[in-house]
């Protein structure tokens, strides 16, 4: 059974303030200065703008009868999940070592400008259909052996 943390781990703290508040019926304004902070502020996090910082997370579960913490610790699953985004979109982005495939193998096109990620399958049929061993070996490296052998053998 997964707890209402794992549900929502990743998400922003300020969409769930922002659902917490509607529940309650108070507006975001109101409540801002009720805390003694600008509307603005708030604003900014319950559109996930801005970062949850620790003061005002301490100030809003106080006033809203929260878990201490709890915001915090939705801010910082939500950091994490950015951080795996991005270092996600950096290896979709990544290529293999281009000091080891030559220039020839790929005579048609600038190796620069290759989606080494969307053109995997012709990437890899080329290197074997007319690469060297050294070759072969980078894009198995890059692509991982599972991947190659499931290209090559259909």
């Amino acid at each position: 059974m997964k707890t209402t943390l794992n549900l929502i781990k990743g998400i922003h703290p300020g969409f769930v303030l922002e659902r917490e508040l509607q529940k309650r019926n108070l507006g975001k304004g109101q409540f801002a200065i009720s805390l003694g902070e600008f509307p603005q502020t708030l604003t900014a996090i319950t559109k996930g703008k801005r970062r949850m910082n620790i003061p005002l997370a301490m100030k809003i579960e106080k006033s809203l009868s929260m878990e201490e913490g709890y915001l915090m610790i939705l801010q910082v699953y939500y950091d994490i999940e950015q951080e795996k985004k991005k270092k996600n979109k950096n290896q979709n982005t990544a290529h293999p070592d281009f000091k080891k495939l030559r220039k020839i193998l790929f005579w048609d096109t600038d190796m620069s400008k290759i989606d080494w990620q969307k053109q995997k399958k012709a990437v890899v049929k080329r290197t074997f259909e007319r690469g060297n061993e050294e070759e072969k070996k980078e894009i198995t490296h890059f692509y991982g052996p599972d991947a190659v052998t499931a290209i090559l053998n259909p």
